[in-house]
């Protein structure tokens, strides 16, 4: 069955096989998302879902890599996963990795045992947007998890042998809430101590509350100096063990990638350039191209 559109997935599953759990997000109350706005949220029958993998499976045989689409796959129960991971392995060969977006309370839900059972069925990877550690931050934007219950969630993949690709989200504080979203998304961070760290800078997408509030005043938008001294501050209060660091988003100003904390000092280097004009940002018309 074709996918139902519009769909988005991380940057790094660019090469891999999309395949459709669910439509739609089951929480979609984010006030900066605008992905799932348009979608009724449901689980696809699994026979769809199976289907969609011979489909697969017969177009790209030698696909490694997996990436279960929409906004949390695993809000679907434990037994269609791993129907489906299973399927995925029998039908994919070379498989080495599948991957899903993740929301904390799809995670904190379940026990270690039910983690590892899905981990076992080659369950690698989640992609988890903390965006904000800040508790006043995630209220105003309607998170449905808080800071606590993600690094709750990121710490139990860890035991369980899942890797977490965690997401930042630079400006989301608005003026008001600079400092608190700096200071409290970097002690969240040092809690997950996760294996991969992205920074992407908030976008007012038409049509979300957060433009609206924006348009009224309500949220007053950084601008690129302010997201990169964010970014700069939140990177010099990381102590992060084995971290891979990217912040290369089409919404960010200034791509940066390395490891941390090995790469720190050349990253605020590069950002302290940036600030000081000696690096020529992305203009706002390539930001979200």
């Amino acid at each position: 069955m074709p996918i139902v559109e519009p769909v988005i997935r991380p940057p790094a599953e660019a090469g891999s096989f999309l395949l459709q759990v669910t439509v739609g997000c089951s929480s979609n109350t984010c006030s900066f998302c605008g992905a799932y706005i348009e979608k009724k949220y449901r689980v696809k029958d699994k026979e769809e879902i199976l289907g969609d993998i011979a489909a697969g499976a017969r177009s790209r045989p030698r696909t490694r890599r997996v990436f279960l689409l929409d906004g949390d796959a695993l809000s679907a129960d434990d037994l269609l996963l791993t129907e489906v991971l299973n399927n995925l392995r029998e039908s994919f060969p070379a498989l080495t990795r599948v991957s899903s977006y993740a929301n904390g309370y799809n995670i904190s839900r379940r026990d270690i045992t039910s983690l590892r059972n899905l981990r076992e069925n080659r369950l690698n990877l989640i992609y988890i947007g903390l965006e904000s550690g800040s508790r006043k931050v995630l209220e105003r934007c309607s998170k449905s998890s808080s800071a606590e219950e993600m690094v709750r969630s990121v710490r139990r993949c860890a035991e369980a042998g899942i890797k977490s690709s965690v997401i930042v989200l630079l400006g989301l504080g608005g003026r008001k809430y600079s400092g608190q979203h700096v200071s409290e998304t970097a002690r969240a961070l040092n809690l997950m101590q996760p294996a991969y760290l992205s920074f992407l800078s908030v976008m007012l997408i038409p049509g979300t509350r957060l433009h609206n509030q924006a348009r009224k005043g309500e949220f007053i938008e950084l601008d690129s100096r302010e997201i990169l001294i964010e970014a700069r501050d939140i990177l010099k209060n990381l102590n992060l063990e084995r971290t891979v660091f990217r912040s290369n988003h089409a919404s960010n100003y200034l791509p940066l990638q390395g490891r941390l904390p090995r790469d720190r000092e050349r990253l605020l280097m590069d950002i302290e350039r940036a600030l000081a004009g000696d690096i020529t940002l992305r203009p706002d018309f390539l930001r979200g191209l």
